[in-house]
């Protein structure tokens, strides 16, 4: 749950993440990566949430959402979240927190920021090293944004309003000098 007296607002965008308790696993197996992503496909619908940008890495996640309705994004993410939670303790044979307190989240409050975000977002597992390119990284949307795969937790308006195609975000991605730019500038809305 976010913090006490947290407001969400409809047509708000909201970068949401949280890492393992101890900076643990969250994800154990290819399967825990799909089996999240499949809750969030569930929950969609009812709780009036658009996926802009995911990444689910081993010890954390970062989504870039769109609240759609008055029902607070708080609720989405804590049912999803408190679903995989179970699922994954019961798998593991293991009982306690699975996250480090409550998820965290960020209003995106300027439009530039959006696209910015969704690189570091998309980013992610290149920055930890575990791929040399964001689209080796199955547990993104990046390879959807790319044309690559045709995933369906994405809001296609949104790239096809930011870019001109999937080659246009892909070069906008690998452009380092950008991103060090951009990670500077958007500081205030990642995870420390």
């Amino acid at each position: 749950m976010p913090r006490r007296g947290a407001v969400f607002a409809a047509g708000e965008h909201y970068h949401i993440y949280n890492r393992g308790a101890g900076r643990n696993p969250i994800f154990f197996m290819p399967a825990n990566y799909v089996y999240c992503l499949l809750l969030v496909k569930r929950y969609l619908t009812q709780y009036a949430v658009t996926v802009i940008a995911y990444c689910l890495m081993p010890n954390h996640y970062h989504f870039l959402l769109r609240q759609e309705s008055d029902l607070p994004l708080s609720k989405f993410i804590g049912v999803l979240f408190n679903a995989y939670a179970q699922a994954v303790n019961k798998q593991q044979t293991r009982s306690g927190s699975l996250f480090e307190g409550r998820f965290q989240h960020r209003r995106i409050d300027r439009e530039e920021y959006l696209t910015h975000l969704c690189r570091y977002v998309h980013l992610n597992p290149v920055k930890a090293r575990l791929v040399q390119r964001p689209e080796d990284w199955p547990y993104s949307n990046y390879q959807d944004w790319i044309g690559l795969r045709a995933g369906t937790l994405m809001d296609r308006l949104f790239v096809q309003d930011h870019f001109l195609n999937g080659e246009a975000y892909r070069q906008f991605v690998a452009n380092w000098q950008d991103v060090e730019r951009s990670q500077t500038m958007l500081r205030p809305y990642m995870l420390d």
